[in-house]
């Protein structure tokens, strides 16, 4: 179709031309608008890129400009590893797996191997067969007190709001979900009717602003709760504490994206920003937290319920953990999300200053958590710059049982990085409210991106640990992955995050570095640690 249409507009320019050079000068004028309106006409009617169907013609600038860049110099500043990770070279990677179209590449390695930062993974002289039956490895979620273990995947679609995105783009993430068997989390925006109609399986995620489960003063409404806890869409609940992009900052979303249907769907006023507290009204205590927990896994029908978290003063997490084993009641999962993680909407400080990187705040938890003898109870999920299957193999070797991406499923839907999802103007459809540039975004055929991302980005992973002689996920240990720490120096991640034993914690002395954490954190208070005097 595409050369039938080069084709006949190069005809036309040339039969044009001829008429106009012996008959009169204004056909040349016809000779260029033909073609144009042929392919604004052909723009429009396609659905597998957006950007040319809300803007036809001129949308096509943006494959123009990147064609026309110099390729030596574009190489040379995307291909180091201490750069963005979502430079143009992983771009690349989710569009051709989203497209399923080949994703190898030539010439070998494009990183500088000997830059500091450069990490690899530990392969096996003796790796398994890729047939060896582990092409979708599932993750059981559910505690002893959890009566509804939902079988996930170990790899999902992070939070991300309806309001926030479009209600086409959530409608094609949760259609990808369905079609791939993996969960879709709904940010902090609540329930939608876009997250229920295709049929995936769904993290119902609640915030400080308990959006569908809200009273109108902003309380809790249990009852509500209840109500749509029981949905058999709904598998996991999770419970926000903070998030990555903006910890300690309650979520924002702009009053320009607040329509008529987003205020009776998050009980708000119309037209007005959303703020969301920075803490929760319904506990404020780590004891309050877990009877939270208690009692919203009672609410479900024994559903898994768990907390998101951005690690910032180690010691409260401590807090909490005292308090699971105070009272013997414990989270069905935790999602530890890194200080890098992003969002439509932040203080520049809070997305650049506030909040412990993934890495770290990943191989914390599970050392805590192992460290009081209670990981064995509790999966934990990893979400922040998630993108390729050696993502996901370096999660698991910290500790992650799961992981969750967000901004590699946006660039699946059709998200080109325009940098407008705070404004309501995104050229995609994917982060705006407006109708016009919305429903340019086509979920049938979105959906499907959706699920061949996910789809080869687990095959790369179990292609890895295959490589490494590992049947699943939960072999992976911090020996695995090497990374270099200088220009002469390379360590493991078990040399850079040595493991505690486990039940360390439980009773002094306790290990190098944690006395101070653990001895002066109590489960009655998020707020024992004191400045010595």
């Amino acid at each position: 179709m595409k050369k039938q249409f080069i084709n006949l507009s190069i005809f036309f320019v040339l039969a044009i031309g001829v008429l106009g050079y012996f008959w009169h000068w204004g056909l040349w004028l016809y000779a260029g608008a033909i073609p144009i309106i042929l392919l604004g006409i052909l723009d429009m009617n396609q659905k597998k890129q957006t950007l040319k169907r809300n803007f036809p013609v001129v949308g096509r600038m943006r494959w123009w400009a990147e064609w026309m860049r110099p390729k030596v110099y574009q190489y040379f500043i995307e291909s180091d590893v201490s750069g963005a990770p979502y430079n143009r070279l992983s771009r690349n990677v989710i569009y051709q797996r989203a497209k399923k179209v080949t994703d190898s590449t030539p010439f070998g390695t494009q990183l500088n191997v000997y830059e500091t930062g450069y990490e690899w993974l530990n392969h096996s002289i003796n790796p398994l067969p890729l047939d060896h039956g582990e092409h979708d490895p599932r993750v059981m979620v559910g505690g002893p007190d959890c009566k509804q273990p939902y079988s996930a995947s170990i790899f999902n679609i992070s939070a991300m709001s309806f309001g926030s995105l479009s209600q086409n783009a959530i409608m094609a993430l949760n259609g990808g979900a369905k079609l791939g068997g993996f969960a879709h989390n709904t940010g902090e925006g609540g329930l939608s009717p876009y997250h229920l109609k295709p049929g995936g399986d769904i993290i119902w995620q609640i915030g400080t602003g308990y959006f569908g489960c809200r009273h109108t003063d902003g309380t809790f409404n249990y009852d509500a709760f209840a109500e749509r806890a029981a949905l058999p869409n709904v598998k996991m609940i999770e419970i926000k504490l903070s998030q990555g992009a903006k910890p300690g900052h309650g979520g924002i979303l702009p009053a320009a994206k607040v329509t008529e249907e987003i205020a009776k769907i998050r009980l708000v006023e119309k037209g007005k920003d959303v703020l969301s507290p920075s803490y929760h009204k319904a506990f404020g205590t780590p004891l309050e937290m877990i009877a939270f927990i208690k009692k919203l896994r009672e609410l479900s029908g024994g559903k898994p319920i768990g907390f998101k978290l951005c690690i910032g003063q180690k010691g409260q997490f401590v807090a909490i953990c005292k308090a699971m084993i105070k009272t013997g009641v414990m989270p069905d999962f935790i999602t530890v999300d890194g200080g890098e993680g992003g969002t439509g909407a932040a203080p520049i400080e809070f997305s650049n200053s506030v909040g412990m990187p993934l890495r770290e705040g990943l191989a914390f938890v599970y050392d805590t958590l192992h460290g009081f003898g209670i990981k064995k109870h509790i999966r934990i999920i990893a979400s922040g710059k998630v993108h390729t299957g050696f993502d996901l193999v370096k999660n698991f070797a910290l500790g992650a049982d799961m992981c969750n991406g967000a901004r590699a499923m946006l660039m699946a839907v059709g998200c080109i990085q325009a940098l407008e999802c705070n404004t309501n103007t995104c050229p995609t459809g994917v982060a705006t409210q407006n109708p016009d540039l919305w429903k340019g975004l086509d979920v049938n055929d979105k959906k499907v991106r959706v699920c061949n991302y996910h789809h080869e980005t687990v095959k790369a992973a179990v292609e890895l640990m295959s490589a490494a002689g590992i049947k699943h996920s939960d072999q992976l240990h911090r020996s695995h992955i090497y990374r270099r720490v200088s220009a002469n120096q390379i360590q493991t991640y078990a040399e850079m995050y040595p493991y505690l034993l486990k039940g360390s914690l439980l009773e002094a002395p306790y290990p190098k570095g944690w006395e101070l954490e653990v001895m002066h954190s109590t489960e009655e208070s998020f707020d024992s640690m004191v400045k010595p005097v």
